[in-house]
């Protein structure tokens, strides 16, 4: 049984399944979070809330009831739409009153809005990707509502288009090999790091190195790099266990190079940190502070030496799911097999691999270097 706080007040999970206690404490934490908005809404939804919650996962049900949240604020605080004062106040016959182009202008309305907040004023931009995505939690919310009869039409269909590009028409960001040795360099000696960065590499070197190279090596997302264990290895039989994002085990081969440095980090830095707690006692990689990192501390790493591989400014480097697509670029240069390299990264079509086969490493400069006109030009005089 495992002990933790949840808004002030003791949470006790009982784990009786085969995962360690730090992933179903972080499943919990998003059922919680849905609970949480669920609660603030109206109890019409009710039926919504089910089919979110078996038939999407939870971090998507998550960001779908987030979404349903926002819409619902923006109709009081923006439209006359509701005589409600908070969501949970809002009406079935108000939401059947609500037509296709209200919800296009509340599309238009995310595009950039302004949040005041005491003396700041913060601007949101989102993207075409994350407008079609809040389209759609909203979307399946009418399609819902209307199954259940609880408004008189389907309005989805009058919903506005959102051209959001076609993976193929992405530039696929990724770190190509040299530079990769770059990188592993700069967290191996420190170089091109500022005087302030050089005080705490010194003191996690072995763990952001760890980090760094099982990236580039499997391709883990970063919350299943984050939620590592050390009981998730066995040295003697060479693998470890992964959890995937629909829970699901993963038992992932160790390299030499892997096992490499996280023998060094373990014996070498991890037990010098006093941990702050049993909570954090299994976690593989630690802060300073004895705590189990947290996702941002290794995004803000990963940034960090990713900008001196691609020689740019911190705030320009790579985030860890680019160090994905580093392995799956990589990893198809050396011609393995797509469907090999879909099976490790854990992609649910091949088709989402394919987009990496599509960028090869280096083609665009081997063509261009092929066509030197004017260097041709004045080597022929």
């Amino acid at each position: 049984m495992a002990k933790q706080t949840y808004n002030n007040k003791e949470l006790r999970l009982h784990n009786k399944s085969d995962k360690p206690d730090n992933i179903v404490k972080k499943e919990n934490d998003i059922y919680m979070a849905c609970e949480a908005i669920q609660e603030n809404l109206p109890s019409f939804l009710r039926s919504y809330f089910t089919f979110l919650k078996g038939n999407v996962l939870p971090t998507t049900r998550l960001a779908y009831l987030q979404d349903v949240r926002f819409f619902f604020t923006y109709l009081i605080n923006e439209t006359d739409l509701t005589r409600a004062k908070i969501p949970k106040q809002i009406t079935s016959d108000e939401i059947n009153a609500i037509i296709a182009q209200d919800i296009n202008l509340f599309i238009d309305y995310c595009r950039k809005y302004m949040v005041y907040d005491d003396d700041t004023v913060t601007v949101y931009e989102n993207s075409n990707r994350s407008l079609a995505r809040k389209k759609s939690s909203i979307s399946v919310l009418f399609k819902q509502l209307y199954r259940d009869g609880l408004i008189e039409k389907n309005i989805t269909d009058g919903f506005d288009p959102i051209k959001v590009s076609k993976p193929g028409e992405r530039e696929v960001k990724a770190l190509q090999d040299d530079e990769v040795m770059v990188m592993l360099d700069a967290v191996t000696n420190g170089t091109n790091l500022t005087s302030h960065e050089r005080a705490y590499w010194k003191k996690t070197k072995l763990r952001d190195k760890a980090i760094l190279v099982i990236f580039v090596t499997y391709g883990l997302r970063l919350s299943e790099l984050q939620q590592l264990n050390v009981s998730s290895f066995n040295f003697s039989r060479g693998e470890f266990k992964i959890f995937r994002k629909r829970g699901k085990e993963s038992i992932m081969p160790l390299n030499k190079s892997v096992s490499l440095v996280i023998d060094d980090y373990l014996k070498n830095e991890r037990k010098n940190v006093i941990i702050d707690n049993n909570a954090h006692e299994d976690a593989l990689f630690l802060s300073l502070q004895g705590k189990r990192i947290t996702e941002r501390a290794i995004r803000d790493l990963v940034k960090k030496y990713t900008s001196i591989a691609l020689n740019t400014m911190r705030k320009s480097g790579y985030s860890p799911h680019k160090l994905r697509a580093t392995a799956a670029t990589s990893l198809i240069g050396r011609g393995n097999s797509i469907y090999d390299v879909q099976a490790l990264l854990d992609h649910e079509q091949v088709t989402t691999t394919q987009l990496y086969a599509k960028h090869k490493m280096n083609v665009k400069r081997d063509l261009v270097n092929d066509m030197e006109w004017e260097i041709e030009r004045t080597d022929d005089k």
